[in-house]
């Protein structure tokens, strides 16, 4: 307000004086030296103090700041991205596998998988009730276990690896603060039990864990991604950003046809079931390839629920399974001594009393058959006489011949875990022990051994890899797997001799069950008692028969093996009763599937009737076989005979007591040879016989 001098004054309240009064009274103060006069002073210290506190409060911060952004950078870097970053792996895709004709076998389905980040979850046991109640098969058990995995110090762990769509989309609903989804590659098996050891098993990690999906895992599953998605404060995805793109696996082209597999499995188990045996396996296999067509054991599993069944089940028999072949190994026996020409098919043998002692050990025959021919020894499996023939042949030369079959060593690239079986070094074998390998005792195979040993014979005498995997596709093409020979075993001619020996077992031998009507069939029965506990059981028994059909152009090795166990019934568990009807109902099978002609007695060509004016109207055919009688005795003086018109059997039966190699081309009769007839013979020498549907059609056949 203004003074009486117009001029305007402060007045502090409480105080009479106005400022200047004030001023006054204090520069009196100050010339009098009382305390507190100096209030510049005073003003300037509490500034000072301001100022010094201000100062340090800035360097602190300036300090932590330095100390954050340099000292804990790494750490504080870590920490943010862990809060707003969130790294998701992108599952490959795993490559499919196909069946010779293209038929999908294994592919793969995306799912939903249930995962949480414990981190950010208050309350583990209410998280764990809640999505446990939303999963369908979720007890008290596993409820307990997500509370444990919850409460970890972790920023990552799975709530549910298999959560079905439903499931996923009921948690999805709950909204549950750092519960997470993905999605993960699921392998799935359409057809169930079809192949399954072939195929294997995938787990949930999108790993193979037996069959081809373990074998070339590496190949088939691909390579995983990478993407990095930020989160706003709410955990809500912001921006995605893909670091590296999934890259898809090699899918895989099968030699197995899912149809021979199919009749392989159906045939198989019905046999086991209908003796009662423990188990078995059957193996179809193409001898000119090597390939695989089916491989079948029983008893089998779902590979899509692997995780229910029993070991014995997942067990594959036909690779992983050793057994004593018994007399399906004598083709081993005589192949070795017809190609050492120690021996002629018709060299007769003496296997009488019908039994032969070693010290203590006495080794019998069914029956006694007294002098058998080589040929009959093996028709009639005769072990005395097997014994007599590995006795000529002595250790060294009958275990190479075992070798060069494959036994003893792992032939199957395609199957991890294949058995090499069990084969005695020569100089391990004293008599005793080498009568029991003459006769298929004291070594031991696996049926994809056998398999690939008799189709050398049916072959020609080349020992072929057996292989599954026929291709590998990818974004780069097919890439075909070839065909690889391992070694010769025999000779063409050994070959065509043993053949014909073969077609005696199953035509007037131990394997008559094996017959195909219309078709030739060379093949061996076995039977061998199972070592338990260090002796050969009384009751348990191996029974298989291994052949190939059409004996002289095969299509066709099949192998089956059946487990024979505490068996009560006497005769009952020869391979003749129980394996070879399983092979003649797969060969039968095979070759209407392929389509085959039949080789033996084939259906005469379609007869057409002609009406004569003249005659009396009768039918006459006007095309068809002529059955000749050609002139087969210049055999007997070391000439040629004339097979023209004869059937294929009654020709291959000729030249085998001739001595000739025998090579067929066609179906039907003999229309021609390559060597002419009057030629002088020489044994071992080929000859090639065209086969046709009319007898005696070709130029210069014999007179009608």
């Amino acid at each position: 307000m203004a003074d009486e001098h117009g001029s305007s004054g402060f007045r502090i309240p409480g105080l009479p004086l106005d400022w200047r009064a004030w001023t006054a009274m204090a520069a009196s103060r100050r010339r009098d030296g009382e305390p507190g006069s100096d209030w510049r002073r005073v003003v300037r210290s509490r500034l000072v103090v301001c100022a010094a506190a201000f100062g340090c409060w800035t360097a602190a911060i300036e300090a932590r700041l330095v100390y954050l952004q340099v000292v804990q950078h790494a750490e504080m870097t870590a920490r943010a991205n862990r809060q707003q970053l969130r790294e998701v792996t992108l599952a490959a895709k795993r490559g499919e596998i196909f069946d010779r004709n293209g038929g999908v076998l294994a592919y793969s389905v995306d799912g939903d998988t249930i995962w949480a980040d414990p981190s950010q979850i208050e309350d583990p046991d209410a998280v764990a009730g809640q999505v446990c109640d939303a999963l369908e098969d979720c007890g008290p058990e596993d409820r307990q276990a997500m509370v444990r995995r919850l409460r970890k110090n972790a920023q990552f762990v799975y709530l549910s690896r298999v959560a079905s769509f439903d499931e996923a989309r009921r948690v999805r609903a709950l909204k549950l603060r750092g519960v997470w989804f993905k999605k993960e590659s699921r392998r799935y098996y359409p057809h169930v039990e079809l192949a399954a050891h072939v195929l294997g098993y995938v787990g949930t990690d999108n790993v193979g864990l037996a069959g081809l999906e373990s074998t070339y895992d590496a190949r088939i599953r691909g390579r995983e991604g990478r993407m990095l998605v930020q989160t706003d404060a709410r955990q809500e995805a912001i921006v995605t950003r893909e670091e590296r793109p999934p890259t898809a696996g090699d899918s895989i082209e099968l030699t197995i046809d899912q149809y021979l597999q199919h009749i392989a499995e159906r045939e198989l188990r019905a046999g086991v079931e209908a003796n009662r045996a423990a188990g078995g396996s059957a193996v179809i296999m193409d001898p000119h390839t090597g390939e695989i067509l089916a491989l079948a054991n029983w008893p089998t599993f779902n590979p899509n629920a692997f995780g229910r069944a029993d070991q014995a089940a997942q067990r594959n028999r036909a690779i992983q399974d050793q057994y004593e072949p018994g007399s399906t190994f004598k083709v081993v026996t005589a192949s070795a001594a017809l190609d050492e020409h120690l021996i002629v098919p018709d060299a007769p043998i003496d296997c009488s009393p019908g039994r032969i002692s070693f010290g203590s050990r006495v080794i019998d025959d069914v029956h006694a058959y007294g002098v058998l021919s080589f040929t009959d020894v093996i028709v009639k499996s005769s072990n005395v006489g097997a014994i007599k023939v590995g006795q000529r042949l002595g250790p060294e030369r009958l275990v190479r011949y075992v070798n060069r079959f494959g036994f003893g060593q792992r032939i199957a690239p395609d199957f991890r875990g294949e058995n090499p079986g069990f084969v005695w070094k020569p100089a391990q074998l004293d008599p005793s022990a080498l009568a029991s390998v003459s006769m298929g005792y004291q070594v031991a195979v696996t049926p994809i051994q056998m398999a690939a040993a008799v189709g050398s014979v049916a072959n020609g005498g080349h020992l072929l890899e057996p292989r599954v995997v026929r291709a590998f596709v990818n974004g780069d093409g097919r890439v075909e797997v070839p065909r690889k020979t391992l070694r010769r075993t025999i000779t063409e001619e050994t070959a065509a001799e043993l053949t014909t020996i073969m077609e005696g077992v199953v035509e007037r031998g131990t394997a008559r069950s094996a017959q195909v009507r219309g078709f030739t069939i060379a093949g061996k029965t076995g039977t061998a008692s199972k070592l338990v506990n260090g002796r050969y059981s009384t009751n348990d028994y191996m029974a298989s028969f291994v052949g190939f059909v059409p004996s002289r152009k095969p299509a066709f090795t099949v192998v089956v093996v059946i487990d024979m166990e505490r068996v009560s019934c006497g005769g009952c568990y020869y391979g003749g009763v129980v394996a070879a009807p399983i092979f003649q109902r797969i060969a039968e099978a095979a070759l209407r599937h392929r389509g085959i002609a039949p080789t033996l007695n084939a259906p005469p060509p379609v007869l057409m009737a002609r009406r004569d004016r003249a005659a009396d109207l009768q039918p006459t055919p006007v095309s068809g076989p002529v059955f000749l009688k050609p002139s087969i005795e210049p055999a007997q003086a070391g000439l040629m005979p004339d097979l023209r018109g004869l059937s294929a059997r009654e020709a291959l039966r000729v030249l085998a007591r001739a001595g000739i190699a025998p090579r067929l081309d066609g179906d039907g009769f003999v229309v021609e040879q390559s060597i002419e007839p009057g030629v002088p013979l020489v044994p071992g020498e080929r000859c090639v016989l065209t086969l046709g549907r009319r007898a005696g059609s070709a130029a210069g056949g014999p007179p009608q």
